[in-house]
């Protein structure tokens, strides 16, 4: 008997029905010569610094820095009971060897390894190793099982990356806490991240717009633009001279024919990237729709930065792009050239290809998934058969013209062959380089050209831009790039499966926020983000460090780094922040009362904070809201107090006795519940227990 290990039911649901174990347990299935069973996530955690010593259960600068030396973890308490079905299955005599079958990659290593040492398990461990849920996918990767210890160095990594930011996210969050007498959350990643848009701010706040002019000639059929002056009185001077010119002569026409590659295949940040350009998709959503996708056998495994395909791939691929442009209707009138070459590349596949429709999905009833899950495959179905189209090929023509003994300047664009473009129906990535200029007439050098007008054009510098999601991943992914050697694998800060999650924390703890409108929202620091940037030291703050980590632990996982000098590192680094930092003087005026959290907000996860007015979701664009003046509950007798209010919180309902009906003149008890919509209001329905 070999036991199967998932890392999600619905994922241990899939591969039983492939391999045969179809009589159910209770939390397992069995069948075929095997058990299948799963982790619902991460079951086993590091412990918290009180497992270590009852002292650090209070925060004190003077027990800093805590760093274990035998590392501690712990069963998280919800998933106890998931944990010891594990523990008995694992134990059982006819259970031979176990098979992982968590995610194929850093995190779905670490998760099955702490169950499986929190166990105490010695059994033989074999790894599936799949990038897609299709059940032929499947199958094949069980009939080429590995061996385990091919993941050693894997796990390794891992474990570096979870004890490294235990280290430095508990003893420098308590650090700054204790040093400026509230909670101060800092993180390995985070808070290199949040620097990033702190100092973007910094940068648009400091930004003083200067003004610009131009003269502008007018033709019949086209205009031409100068040179910017500082000046206004000397570009109101040239557009008089060339009013009394009254004609300019062509002095350049050079046309030139260029092309542009089709794009290549969409990573998980690239893919994040473009969601969020055309959709409005936060990265969490994005990696969350594609994830589901993923479990419904439609896309491939989403969690990966590779943009290419295996050369194994390569016949597949015709075939593929055949029934998807069918499916999706993507010009199905015209069949779409397929040069697969251009998206096979092995050497550029590091765990997992490109993320790709499946076959599966040209058979799927696209109509009946989520609107959110159509569009993401939507956008994965027109980027496959974009990847292997052709060139798109235009002609582009710069004119130069001679005015008063001034220079201007046109271009015009005209499109030759569509190419890859024809299919991707909206701008893809680079749009606004792209942008088509209007066709120029037939114009040779030495012509006069009589002018139509001459235009004063004003304008201002810009301020750089707000950080949008599409633009802090890509800040993220290229961090410090500029500091590496070429050839280095990864330049960036966090990996494509984090990334969505330090964002997404970074507004949750009240450090940014989301502002604009549904489609464009910029991410802004708050006033906490700024104070806690203040006060942090370059080393905890500096992306060039992060990034030299995240190369660090991508060498432990290639077994080109030794994980006991990395952990060394990182602990050199957490003793020396410890005994040098010295508080930053008259930070206490950047430092906000904090505002009492009483649980997560059911709508989008932020921090519910406690005014005076009531319990208030910390995301301002989120409207969820528990007053204390609550009409809903006055007319119930009842007044919204903290307790009901964290049960309302945390549980979705409360239950409440000794309500007065004003109508029957009765009491009564019952149960209120807490609903919200998608703006985050909340709404209250009872659930009515017996009158008295």
């Amino acid at each position: 008997m070999k036991l199967v290990l998932a890392e999600k039911p619905s994922v241990a649901m899939s591969l039983s029905k492939v391999i045969g174990a179809d009589q159910r347990g209770d939390g397992y299935m069995e069948g075929n010569g095997y058990l299948v069973s799963w982790c619902v996530g991460h079951l086993v955690e590091l412990s918290q610094p009180e497992a270590y010593d009852e002292k650090y259960a209070k925060w004190r600068y003077d027990d800093l820095p805590i760093l274990p030396e035998h590392w501690q973890y712990q069963v998280s308490a919800s998933t106890k009971k998931q944990f010891g079905i594990l523990k008995k299955l694992m134990q059982r005599k006819d259970v031979e060897s176990l098979i992982c079958a968590t995610d194929a990659g850093r995190e779905g290593e670490l998760i099955f390894r702490l169950v499986y040492h929190q166990c105490g398990c010695k059994k033989p461990v074999e790894r599936l190793w799949i990038s897609s849920m299709e059940d032929s996918a499947i199958r094949e990767g069980f009939q080429k099982l590995r061996p385990g210890t091919e993941y050693d160095a894997l796990y390794e990594a891992a474990l570096c990356r979870e004890r490294a930011d235990w280290i430095v996210g508990i003893n420098a969050t308590r650090l700054f806490s204790c040093l400026y007498g509230q909670t101060l959350n800092v993180g390995r990643v985070m808070t290199p991240t949040l620097a990033m848009v702190v100092m973007r701010d910094a940068a648009i706040r400091a930004f003083k717009p200067e003004p610009f002019y131009s003269a502008e000639l007018k033709f019949r059929d086209f205009q031409a633009g100068g040179e910017r002056m500082k000046a206004k009185a000397d570009a109101e001077k040239l557009v008089a001279e060339c009013c009394q010119a009254g004609s300019a002569i062509i002095t350049k026409v050079e046309q030139k024919e260029k092309s542009e590659k089709p794009p290549a295949l969409f990573d998980l940040t690239s893919l994040q990237r473009e969601a969020n350009r055309q959709l409005g998709f936060t990265a969490q959503q994005t990696l969350d729709y594609t994830q589901a996708l993923y479990e419904k056998k439609l896309v491939t495994y989403p969690r990966t930065d590779s943009r290419y395909l295996t050369d194994d791939m390569a016949p597949l691929v015709p075939e593929l792009v055949s029934v998807i442009q069918q499916s999706f209707q993507i010009q199905a009138d015209v069949s779409a050239p397929v040069n697969a070459a251009q998206v096979i590349n092995s050497k550029k596949v590091t765990d997992h290809h490109a993320i790709i429709p499946t076959k599966t999905a040209a058979g799927y009833e696209i109509s009946s998934l989520p609107s959110g899950e159509q569009a993401i495959l939507t956008l994965l179905a027109v980027r496959l058969i974009c990847a292997v189209g052709t060139p798109c090929h235009y002609a582009e023509t710069i004119v130069e013209a001679g005015c008063a003994g001034q220079k201007f300047r046109t271009k015009g664009k005209t499109v030759t062959d569509m190419g890859w473009r024809q299919y991707a129906g909206k701008p893809v990535e680079d749009a606004e380089k792209n942008a088509e200029a209007g066709d120029l007439p037939e114009l040779s050098e030495g012509m006069t050209l009589e002018l139509a007008g001459v235009n004063l054009k004003e304008g201002k510098t810009s301020p750089p831009k707000r950080f949008t999601e599409d633009l802090l991943l890509s800040a993220m992914e290229s961090a410090s790039s500029d500091e590496f050697a070429a050839g280095v694998e990864r330049k960036g800060i966090g990996t494509p499966a984090t990334r969505a999650a330090i964002i997404e924390k970074l507004v949750q703890k009240g450090f940014i926020e989301r502002r604009g409108d549904k489609k464009t929202k910029y991410l802004c620091s708050t006033d906490k983000g700024n104070a806690l940037v203040t006060v942090v030291p370059e080393q905890i703050q500096s992306p060039s460090m992060t990034a030299d980590w995240e190369e660090k632990l991508l060498k432990i996982e290639h077994g080109e780094y030794d994980s006991d000098a990395f952990m060394g590192e990182i602990s050199s680094m957490v003793s020396g922040l410890v005994k040098t930092y010295e508080a930053v003087k008259g930070a206490d005026v950047l430092m906000q009362p904090e505002r009492k959290v009483i649980g997560s907000c059911p709508a989008c996860g932020s921090d519910v904070c406690e005014t005076a007015k009531g319990w208030f979701c910390r995301d301002k664009g989120c409207r969820f809201a528990l007053w204390k003046e609550n009409r809903f509950f006055q007319t119930l007798g009842k007044q919204m107090t903290e307790e009901l209010a964290k049960q309302l919180v945390n549980q979705g309902k409360a239950r409440l006795t000794h309500c007065y009906s004003k109508k029957s003149g009765r009491y009564y008890d019952t149960t209120v519940y807490v609903e919200t919509g998608e703006d985050g209001a909340a709404a209250f329905k009872l659930e009515f227990g017996g009158k008295k």
